[in-house]
Parts: structure tokens; sequence; C-alpha cells
């Protein structure tokens, strides 16, 4: 992708989006699992400490009920949401500080070439160390031993 940095391509706004959809899921998809697993126990434990079982079984039968009984369970939802969301933020900063870091900078603003530049101006930041697949070219998590886009299996040191 054009304009992105290939240092972190995992998006803020997709990290709570998934936060929204259950606790934790964030973190997850940000492979924080210890912290994503940590937001669940304390929502389980919140609704088991706080919420009456009544307002509980309203929600999940859809018959609605009342969303005052629910508001410690929210939020530490939306809790759990902001915190995916700034953990992603700052992960793009720093594979973006990591990036910019590589080129040479202007020592009379401290300012590094890249983002003096803009990162509009078809320059990719991107450090030499990261790895694509051979197959469809697109970048590849180190962490992997097949594409998460076309699926080919990576053999030997081809993602190391």
């Amino acid at each position: 992708m054009a304009g992105q940095s290939k240092g972190s391509r995992k998006r803020p706004w997709l990290a709570a989006l998934l936060g929204t959809l259950a606790t934790g899921l964030g973190h997850f998809y940000l492979r924080r699992w210890k912290r994503g697993l940590g937001w669940f126990v304390a929502a389980v434990a919140v609704s088991a400490v706080f919420v009456p079982p009544e307002a509980a079984r309203a929600l999940l039968e859809g018959s609605g009920g009342d969303f005052g009984t629910l508001a410690p369970l929210l939020a530490v939802g939306l809790a759990s949401v902001a915190d995916a969301y700034v953990l992603a933020r700052l992960r793009q900063r720093e594979a973006h500080g990591r990036a910019g870091s590589a080129t040479p900078s202007d020592p009379s603003t401290g300012e590094t070439a890249t983002a003096a530049a803009g990162s509009d101006a078809g320059t990719d930041p991107t450090p030499e160390s990261s790895a694509e697949c051979p197959e469809c070219g697109r970048e590849l998590d180190p962490d992997l031993d097949f594409c998460p886009w076309c699926t080919t299996r990576l053999t030997g040191g081809e993602n190391e």
C-alpha cells in the first residue's frame, strides 16, 4: 500500500472495532494475547460481581433491560476498546519512528529526510529487513510460516 509504512499494518480503527465486538478481541488482533485475555477475564469478573443475572439474561434474550445495571460491564468494554486503539497507535508510531531513523536527518532541524519530504511524496520508509511473499509480493508477518494473504507456505529462511 503506497504511502503507508510496512513496519506496522495493524490498523487502530480495526483494533477498536474488533474490541467492540468482543472484549479483548482487539488485543488479540494486535497479538497482545495476555493483555486481551486479561481484559476478557476482567469483563467476566465485573459481570459476575456487579451485573445481576436477570439483567444479563434479559440482554441475551433480546428483551432489552436496564442499561444502568450493565454500566460496569460497558465501562470495562469501552476501556478495553480505548486501550486496544491506543496500543495500535503507539505501535504505528514506533514503526514509523524506526523506519524514519534509518534515513539521514537534517542536523539543523533534527527532522529525518523522509519526514521532511512528507510521507505522500511516493517514498516508502520501509526497512530493508521486511520480507515480502514470493508469490503475491505483500508484506509477511515474521511470526508466521505462511503468507496470510495468499496462503503460500514459506520454506527455509524466506520469512526470517
